[in-house]
């Protein structure tokens, strides 16, 4: 790869495999890799927010040269690069190994978001993360993956706090060029563009790259030339709340996604929708099969065979529904290349149990699939419950919707100091166990860490959050003069010696952000108790046109502001995956309050896990399966009620009075807590192996792919759906 530097020389040719690696996102989740580009010079890594790109695009060349002939630095580039080329060329991981005749079969993976770093702002939230954790466990064990995206030109928003409390929403242009992503080029030498089949009046694409290890993600781009003023936004911005806008969006990931594919000539057996976003990309599948010569039912039938579908979605409100108008006026020229009629194409996207309701992209996403999944035990049942109407003939329990639980990537949620301790105590047994990290046996050994090491590392990421909380408010103070008692409410008057909870998840009403505030005075006199005091750190973001969203965060902001709380609460403003990593990091509690049973999983308490963090939980999604009664706490129940509020509230109060602080506050004559740490221990081995993306991955390519690659690799005639 090529760095454009504008102001400077070429890098020199002794170090050039730094463009290389800065273009694959492999660099993301090795910190000892990352730690090349920062030694180049400190302040340029943090000047570009981590991205090697842009850094290697602005740094003056006198950086380079130093680094050039500095032998130390080089051992270190040529260890990393010949790293990085082996992991590149090696392609006998896992699946190859489990699965030897299965190396033909490629999975094309579809999301409408993925969280992979905050240089491609392309994600919401969990949905993304979960998209991005997926690629990069994918290409460490080797399963063979293509991803397709969007090129977001606008990102999700970023938020900045009013002096009054209020959400100001406000997006920044995507610097393509500063980004780690790559054009996609034709042959003709200039960018691969192509045109959205059967779609009037016509939607252009142009493509991208984006490289995660092995896997390639092809990023879908609309912001060129060629369309019209309308069209170019309609990749702008993530799940924009026009419904003409969301269908055209869906429209251009699924049946352009397809194309850009045919268009590469990458040939793959199968298909993974994240979610319902990208269901047209099967019917692209099935015209391509018709325009061959099948009929529409022979077509549906192998596309539903090699077609995967996991849902995030506990609520039927929560699934994309369009008018059938609006459909009608997209599908008219499809409907005949798809080889049916307006009618038929209709029931495709009909919920039985909401017939009028339009065109349901969930519901079409699971009748043109054969494996549909929810993404926790809890999940399966509500998932099974909402949409049993499509299987009429079969009981509840038949319904042949499965549940896997989401995992989290180790590798990039880990904290690299937490790995090298955690090292101190496995490698002796297993040298190699971060690459066998789903063993639950290994963990294990996490009991043999002594108790003062644990406790002193915990510490010190703690004060890493406070410094890192203090020096983005003291950026912003200094770029807008921000009012001195907002700066209160920021986070400035946080102790790194006090209990610290963390709250940080979409503002949706759902979430119940707020429940910790049912009883004010109670919660004042928690936090202000002068020998045992408690802080708590809020963070997150209210979709745009979520009103009720706005109206919760802003109440907590104002409860930041009241000095009856003596600066104990604050809210860090613009959370996005950079902060992510410095809260589940650096909290002592991890707080997760949903209303049952509306958390289809959730992962953030499995990173904060991850790091000895200890989960205070709802019982709801991934922590009805992980709690085991010592490793954190879990409250309230599972049944709604007028007062489940009140109830659920007094519960957190009791734990907090009764358990979690006294246990905080338990220090010994070592000033170590270590009833609190043995808890760290039971939270870390316990979750961090079983909890996983190394386990979720393989339990898809165990449960599902044999199947697929079966129904490809006998043409259908032996096909278990």
């Amino acid at each position: 790869m090529q760095i454009h530097r504008p102001e400077g020389e070429p890098i020199p040719e002794r170090i050039h495999g730094l463009a290389d690696l800065a273009y694959n996102l492999w660099w993301s989740w090795h910190p000892e890799v990352r730690i090349l580009f920062k030694q180049i010079n400190p302040h340029a890594w943090r000047e570009s927010i981590h991205n090697p790109v842009k850094m290697l695009q602005d740094i003056p060349d006198s950086f380079f040269r130093k680094v050039a002939s500095n032998p130390e630095y080089l051992r270190r580039y040529d260890i990393s690069m010949d790293r990085f080329s082996r992991y590149m060329k090696n392609r006998n991981g896992w699946f190859s190994e489990k699965y030897p005749s299965s190396r033909a079969l490629t999975i094309a993976y579809f999301s409408a978001e993925y969280g992979l770093h905050h240089s491609l702002p392309f994600y919401a939230g969990g949905l993304g993360f979960l998209a991005g954790d997926h690629l990069k466990e994918c290409s460490d064990l080797g399963v063979p993956m293509v991803a397709v995206g969007f090129m977001y030109s606008q990102g999700y928003l970023h938020q900045r706090i009013l002096p009054d409390g209020w959400q100001d929403n406000f997006w920044e242009n995507l610097d393509r060029d500063a980004a780690p992503v790559s054009r996609v080029m034709a042959p003709s030498g200039e960018q691969l563009v192509i045109e959205v089949p059967h779609i009037t009046p016509p939607i252009y694409v142009a493509v991208w790259r984006a490289d995660i290890g092995k896997v390639p993600l092809f990023l879908l781009d609309t912001d060129i030339p060629e369309n019209s003023q309308a069209n170019r936004a309609i990749a702008s911005r993530l799940y924009t709340g026009d419904s003409e806008q969301r269908l055209v969006q869906e429209i251009v990931l699924g049946i352009g996604g397809r194309k850009v594919l045919s268009e590469l000539g990458v040939d793959f057996s199968a298909v993974h929708l994240n979610e319902g976003h990208s269901a047209f990309a099967l019917l692209e599948r099935i015209r391509e099969l018709v325009e061959d010569g099948l009929s529409f039912s022979d077509a549906l039938y192998r596309v539903r065979g090699t077609s995967i579908f996991t849902t995030h979605t506990p609520l039927a409100a929560g699934n994309d529904i369009f008018p059938l108008s609006l459909i009608d006026k997209y599908f008219s020229s499809y409907y005949p290349a798809l080889g049916t009629d307006r009618l038929e194409f209709f029931e495709l996207g009909r919920n039985p149990t909401d017939p009028p309701g339009g065109f349901n992209m969930a519901a079409c996403a699971f009748k043109l699939t054969a494996f549909h999944n929810a993404v926790s035990r809890r999940h399966c049942g509500v998932t099974r419950q909402l949409w049993r109407q499509l299987w009429p003939d079969l009981p509840e329990k038949k319904t042949p919707i499965d549940y896997i639980t989401n995992g989290v990537h180790i590798p990039t949620w880990l904290n690299p100091r937490m790995e090298r301790l955690l090292s101190t105590a496995i490698s002796p047994v297993c040298p190699h166990w971060q690459y066998e990290h789903d063993n639950p046996e290994l963990w294990e050994l996490v009991d043999e860490i002594p108790d003062k090491e644990l406790w002193a590392l915990h510490l010190w990421l703690k004060a890493k959050l406070f410094n890192r909380i203090r020096e983005r408010k003291r950026q912003r103070w200094a770029s807008l003069l921000k009012e001195p008692i907002n700066l209160v409410a920021d986070g400035l008057m946080l102790n790194p010696s006090v209990l610290t909870i963390g709250f940080a998840r979409r503002f949706s009403a759902y979430k119940r952000a707020d429940l910790i505030f049912h009883d004010t005075d109670r919660l004042k006199r928690i936090v202000t108790n002068r020998w045992l005091p408690v802080q708590i750190v809020f963070a997150g973001k209210a979709h745009p046109n979520d009103t009720e969203g706005k109206e919760i965060l802003r109440r907590i902001y104002r409860h930041a502001l009241d000095p009856g709380f003596g600066g104990r609460i604050a809210f860090v403003e613009d959370y996005g995956e950079q902060t992510a990593q410095y809260l589940v990091h650096g909290v002592d509690v991890w707080l997760n309050n949903p209303l049952p049973p509306m958390e289809a999983c959730g992962t953030s308490g499995m990173k904060a896990a991850l790091n000895g963090v200890l989960n205070c939980s709802i019982r709801d999604g991934w922590w009805l399966e992980a709690y085991n009664g010592k490793n954190g706490w879990a409250f309230g129940g599972e049944s709604w009620s007028p007062e489940r509020n009140a109830q659920d509230a007094a519960e957190l109060y009791y734990l907090l009075e009764k358990e979690i602080i006294p246990l905080y506050y338990s220090a010994s004559l070592d000033s170590i807590p270590h009833g609190w740490v043995q808890m760290m221990k039971e939270s870390i081995k316990s979750i961090a192996p079983v909890f996983s993306s190394r386990r979720m991955v393989k339990e898809y390519v165990d449960r599902y792919y044999p199947s697929l690659l079966t129904c490809a690799e006998t043409g259908f005639s032996v096909c278990p759906i």
